[in-house]
């Protein structure tokens, strides 16, 4: 691994370092000073970045190491022309069982679960926001919320498996875990299981006859393709604004207009009316979405930095971006203490004040211990901010 990432870079430059006089005595001819300044500066820069690149890898090697380990136990097996089992503790092929459970834990981790739960759980939120009266709890609604859950979980799949397949070498350092960085999937399997998971969503959302579920899913495609996709005038992502603009405009826009027009529209055939829980929760996912763009970054400072990725992270530092993000949630959390203290319904308005109240003060208590040093708990508190995300659509649908 630390060669390929490595024999990306050019090779130190190795040259005698002389004085201006010296090389003038030498040859006849003057030497610029400033012609030794950039050989200099080229050169520390270079050793800079292969220093980077070899810490990180060196951090990440035990990960492959197992891989390793067995393809030179095959190789050398294989010379010898001895059966893997004549050695003590030689690699024994593993029986189906074990195959298909190591094939559904790498698929687990391709698919980024926290993104598939956010989305299940957004959509039927959101759908609730459309029932009006108890007798809407029919099958016809339950279906209609379930094929907006599976197409929107087979487009989900294909964005963040694009994702992944654009960003290989950059997830070698940031999250070598994930089965493209870490060779279980090859280059091949992951293109097919994008390509096969966005048509069957096109299919699904076709078929259905949906307009808001069909146009959501190609607004989704579109952003989550020009946010990942290495080709001219795309891959949005390296550039702060617009990749949080992209993340806002699915997670915030699509998700609580278009799924909430899904039900209303097509499965109840009611005229499309923007509820005020649709528009608060509209507002409230505008602040948390940003956060989740800004605060993704945070963990993977190093690799972007060596790629290029000019997130606000790189920018501003972890530390600055960390308490923005702090900043607007706890901003959002109060606004919805405002909104649900003007509640005109007693039960919401008690739920709603304290339910967010409480998570405003979770929130915080965490923050103040957060040791910004750790990886680890970066990436801890990354997945704790999508808790609360999940908490917060499960009070949506009690804000009256």
């Amino acid at each position: 691994m630390e060669s390929m990432l490595i024999g990306s870079f050019p090779k130190p430059l190795s040259f005698p370092v002389v004085s201006e006089v010296s090389a003038s005595k030498t040859t006849g001819v003057p030497f610029p000073r400033c012609r030794v300044r950039n050989m200099l500066e080229k050169y520390h820069t270079v050793k800079l970045q292969r220093g980077l690149v070899a810490q990180h890898v060196a951090r990440n090697n035990e990960i492959s190491s197992a891989y390793q380990s067995r393809s030179a136990k095959h190789i050398a097996n294989a010379a010898s022309s001895q059966p893997l089992e004549s050695e003590p503790g030689a690699y024994h092929p593993k029986n189906p069982q074990e195959s298909m459970k190591d094939a559904l834990n790498a698929f687990y981790r391709f698919s980024r679960p926290h993104t598939v739960i956010g989305t299940a759980l957004s959509i039927s939120s959101v759908s609730l926001l459309a029932v009006e009266k108890l007798s809407d709890f029919s099958p016809l609604f339950f279906t209609g919320v379930l094929e907006a859950i599976v197409a929107a979980l087979l487009m989900n799949v294909y964005i963040v498996g694009l994702n992944q397949l654009s960003d290989i070498d950059i997830d070698k350092v940031n999250k070598p875990y994930l089965p493209l960085a870490s060779g279980e999937y090859s280059v091949t399997t992951g293109v097919m299981i994008v390509s096969s998971f966005a048509v069957l969503s096109f299919w699904l959302g076709w078929i259905v006859g949906s307009w808001p579920l069909f146009w959501a899913l190609f607004i989704s495609f579109m952003l989550g393709t020009a946010y990942s996709i290495n080709v001219p005038l795309l891959r949005w992502k390296r550039f702060a604004l617009v990749a949080a603009m992209c993340i806002l405009a699915v997670r915030a826009v699509i998700v609580q207009i278009a799924f909430f027009l899904h039900i209303q529209t097509y499965v109840f055939g009611r005229p499309a009316v923007f509820s005020r829980p649709v528009i608060f929760a509209t507002a409230f996912m505008s602040f948390f979405s940003v956060v989740i763009a800004l605060f993704k970054d945070i963990p993977d400072i190093d690799g972007d930095k060596i790629f290029g990725i000019r997130s606000f992270t790189v920018r501003l530092g972890q530390e600055r971006v960390f308490w923005i993000c702090i900043s607007l949630l706890e901003m959002a959390y109060c606004v919805a203490v405002l909104v649900g203290a003007a509640s005109s319904s007693l039960w919401s308005r008690y739920i709603t004040v304290s339910g967010h109240a409480i998570l405003a003060a979770i929130l915080w208590n965490r923050a103040k211990s957060m040791d910004l040093k750790s990886k680890a708990a970066i990436t801890s508190f990354y997945m704790f901010i999508w808790k609360l995300f999940y908490a917060e659509y499960l009070l949506i649908p009690l804000v009256r």
